[in-house]
């Protein structure tokens, strides 16, 4: 370490004062000793070091973010990484996830926004009544379920059937690649939850039930509906549900 202090520079004069006088060899020497303790081993540097001015701390670098994992490019490893993957929402919610069915490139596909108590109960999404009513809406397409893709946003279901903005926007972004690997060549989302996670400005009824959908590879041509458990609460409801269905129709004959 070096040193330019006007004190070492000055101490022969200093020394010589008074009783130091007599034993100034001494006293320099203690004083040499005492900064050599200090870890000084010269007496002058290019530049002055002002000693009483506070250290200043070394800053660390900073921490490398890390890498967001790569999500799957097939179809075949985005089902694995559903059904295995530690990090997804449903992990920290009871029963087992309701993974995605269909064939991909289907002509239809039909998201809903999570399980009802009686498909976690089957296994299966669409078990009860709604079920039902739902199978009726594939026959009037002349579809049937094994025609279609089917997947929910959520795999399981929450405690209350109730889901934070967070949760939801990883679902939406999970979807966004959903929907890109299986690659329809329609969408039907079903329920005002589905419609709001998945398209900017939804409508589910009437003429502006036609949009599209902007996935991770593209666009497909996407039409929103009401759930079939709210036409079963709200008949009146079909009638609307029923002119979207007939443009759905219409752009599947293309």
């Amino acid at each position: 370490m070096k040193i330019l202090d006007p004190v070492v520079n000055l101490w022969p004069k200093t020394l010589m004062r008074g009783s130091m006088q007599e034993n100034s060899s001494a006293v320099a020497d203690a004083y040499l000793a005492w900064w050599k303790l200090a870890g000084v081993d010269e007496a002058v540097a290019e530049e002055p070091v002002n000693w009483s001015r506070p250290a200043v701390a070394k800053l660390s670098a900073p921490a490398k973010t890390p890498t967001a994992p790569q999500r799957p490019q097939s179809f075949e490893a985005f089902l694995a990484w559903l059904a295995q993957d530690s990090q997804q929402p449903e992990r920290r919610w009871p029963g087992l996830p309701i993974l995605p069915t269909g064939p991909t490139a289907a002509p239809l596909m039909i998201i809903t926004d999570m399980p009802d108590p009686a498909d976690v109960a089957s296994g299966t999404l669409f078990a009860d009544g709604a079920g039902k009513l739902f199978d009726a809406m594939l026959r009037a397409m002349g579809l049937g379920r094994a025609d279609v893709h089917l997947a929910s946003l959520f795999l399981s279901r929450p405690p209350g059937g109730m889901v934070d903005a967070a949760d939801l926007s990883t679902a939406a972004a999970r979807m966004s690649t959903h929907v890109m690997l299986a690659a329809p060549k329609n969408l039907l989302l079903l329920g005002d939850r589905t419609v709001r996670a998945l398209l900017q400005a939804g409508s589910t009824n009437g003429e502006n039930s036609l949009q599209n959908f902007n996935h991770d590879g593209g666009t497909v041509p996407a039409f929103a509906t009401f759930h079939p458990r709210l036409l079963m609460r709200q008949p009146a409801a079909k009638a609307e549900c029923w002119r979207t269905m007939q443009s759905l129709i219409e752009e599947m004959k293309k």
